[in-house]
């Protein structure tokens, strides 16, 4: 929609729609208020009726009292002339007398209204005598009410005692609201009185609402005229202001669009000292500052991208594992604007992605962040998410390629705007340094893991052996605690290989391996010496001790039963061993007296534990 049409519409929506209810509420209030002045109107004629009514019934009831004192004494046979004579003598409309409630006279017209009654009783407990008359006519009670506009029903039951209007005669006429007679409308009010007999008497009064049309045409008239002239005004006054308007806004259009195209050259030139104006250089204010703060993200792009390079290089050469996944971390959470962010990866080569690493709150944000390391997982090693004020994005640690190790996930998230696609490459790019790195980590514990560890037996290496045996030696010699050796050798080993395969034998080394392993204790250490020899250190620990752990080993090695690789049938093995002690710290005399204690066990008959010599250098203790 273009600016006219949206100031058009805004015209209609503030000016013409709210004149257009302004002027059908102005319409409606006349319309009610010509119906306020008719009901008004013959409500008040209404209220004359009743006051007229009221009065006559009261002046009757005076007018019954002196005539019942005047019947009091006359013969009930009299009553009929003397009734008649009264009524002429005195003027009444009409007159009537029962005695004890039973009507014995009545004189006068028929269409009398607003009666008043009077009673006396003879005594002793004599007859009751009520006389009852009224001074006004119904014809005579219509033509006081009526005037010009007005006209007046009086009725009793069915029949119709008086009728103003003649349109108004043998109509059916509502107790309130309106009525159709003759062309015209009235308002209708009907009262009810008590009148001669047991019907009540009816009194319809008509007003004609055609009196009011003049004076509400003419407040129409007015009315219009006003919103008319309002709307030439304000339709005037909107096309004025539309065209300066577009002008000004023709002139910010071109300056945004030269912005668009990176040209600052060309401000916006300032007129006057309205809002436009203070506008303009704002916005040549705003023009300068951007350029300034686009040349600012240019050198700090530069900046970004080299420390990227700096830190992949530093990543290249850490073997800190943890460290590194900290790093990463940080690193990814600087070069995109991250508030904070999680690492997760495995422990080992087989475990299960946990949390290792976190900055700032994630605490809320679990669901969205396991939908994105889901996505990175799935699609390419890029995930994203997003919540009501963050955007969550996810890079996967592994090579990409299909059969490529992953070694964790790293989620960053931001408030506000989404990751672009140079976010996204930022972030691959950082994430495949980190890879790098840490296949230096994993390649290094995997080299650092094969120097200390005998890959068939699990135990250390025979080098790995003589450090740790080297590093208790100067543990004696520093504090003066005995330190125990026992050298192990299995029995005819040679002739399991040459018997049953060098497969068998090395599930036999392996089997004797988790012996040694399983008796001994957690300070202990356990090592492959060389081909079917092992070795077991034993810091703080007397000869006797020595002997008595070596001993055990031996029994259990005893007590093994190797499974056959072919056939059924387990295989059963012993094994000599040589215990020795020293506190003097000498590793070399401490091995040769272990290997001599074990040649004699072999010389001795085999399966057996020795003790080394007592004469072997101050080596043994508790002989």
């Amino acid at each position: 929609m273009s600016f006219r049409a949206r100031l058009s519409t805004f015209f209609l929506l503030i000016v013409v729609l709210p004149m257009a209810a302004m002027g059908i509420l102005v319409f409606r209030l006349i319309s009610h208020s010509q119906q306020g002045k008719t009901l008004a109107r013959v409500n008040g004629i209404a209220s004359v009726a009743a006051g007229v009514y009221e009065q006559a019934s009261r002046a009757a009831s005076l007018d019954a009292r002196i005539v019942v004192r005047r019947l009091g004494h006359v013969p009930a046979g009299q009553l009929p002339a003397r009734v008649a004579a009264l009524r002429s003598e005195v003027g009444i409309a009409r007159v009537a007398v029962a005695i004890n409630g039973r009507s014995v006279a009545a004189a006068g017209a028929s269409d009398a209204l607003a009666p008043g009654a009077a009673t006396s009783t003879q005594p002793p407990a004599g007859p009751t005598r009520t006389v009852t008359l009224s001074e006004l006519t119904a014809s005579r009670f219509a033509r006081e009410l009526s005037g010009r506009g007005f006209g007046v029903v009086v009725a009793q039951g069915s029949r119709t005692m008086a009728v103003t209007l003649p349109a108004a005669r043998g109509r059916a006429l509502p107790r309130a609201g309106q009525v159709k007679l003759g062309g015209r409308t009235f308002q209708v009010v009907r009262l009810s009185f008590p009148g001669f007999g047991a019907a009540p008497v009816g009194v319809t009064v008509l007003s004609d609402e055609g009196l009011t049309d003049g004076v509400v045409a003419a407040d129409r008239i007015v009315a219009a005229i006003v919103i008319l002239v309002f709307l030439g005004l304000a339709f005037g006054f909107a096309l004025s202001a539309s065209r300066a308007l577009r002008s000004q806004l023709a002139d910010f259009l071109a300056a945004a669009r030269r912005l668009a195209r990176g040209d600052f050259s060309s401000p916006i030139a300032s007129q006057g000292n309205d809002e436009f104006a203070a506008l303009a250089a704002e916005f040549n204010t705003m023009s300068r500052q951007l350029a300034a703060r686009l040349e600012e993200l240019q050198r700090e792009q530069q900046r970004v991208r080299r420390s990227i390079r700096t830190i992949g290089d530093a990543f290249a050469a850490n073997l800190d594992r943890d460290a590194l996944l900290e790093l990463t971390l940080r690193t990814a959470m600087d070069a995109v604007g991250a508030d904070r962010g999680r690492v997760v990866a495995r422990q080992d080569d087989a475990g299960e992605l946990v949390e290792l690493v976190r900055r700032g709150r994630v605490t809320a944000l679990e669901a969205p962040i396991d939908d994105s390391e889901r996505a990175a997982l799935k699609a390419g090693g890029i995930g994203q998410a997003w919540t009501k004020e963050l955007a969550i994005a996810t890079v996967a640690l592994s090579g990409g390629g299909p059969g490529d190790r992953t070694y964790g996930l790293v989620t960053v998230a931001r408030p506000g705007h989404s990751f672009n696609e140079d976010d996204l490459e930022l972030l691959r790019s950082l994430a495949a340094q980190a890879t790098l790195a840490l296949d230096n980590v994993s390649l290094h514990r995997d080299v650092q893991r094969q120097a200390v560890t005998d890959d068939l037996t699990g135990l250390s290496t025979h080098g790995r052996f003589q450090q740790l045996l080297g590093t208790e030696m100067e543990q004696v010699r520093r504090y003066g605690y005995p330190v125990g050796l026992v050298m192990i050798d299995i029995d005819d080993f040679k002739a399991i290989n040459d018997l049953y395969g060098h497969q068998q034998g090395d599930i036999v080394l392996r089997s004797v391996a988790d012996v040694v392993r399983d008796n001994s204790r957690d300070v202990d250490v356990a090592a492959r010496y060389g081909g079917e020899e092992l070795a077991l250190i034993l810091p703080h620990t007397d000869l006797a001790g020595t002997y008595a752990i070596a001993e055990r080993t031996r029994a259990a090695i005893e007590a093994l039963e190797v499974p056959l690789l072919e056939g059924s049938g387990t295989l059963r093995i012993t094994a000599s061993l040589g215990a020795a002690v020293t506190i003097s710290g000498n590793k070399d005399e401490l091995i040769k007296a272990a290997d001599q204690a074990l040649y004699r066990a072999k010389r001795e008959g085999k399966n057996r534990t020795v003790k080394a010599a007592s004469q072997t250098a101050n080596l043994l203790l508790g002989r």
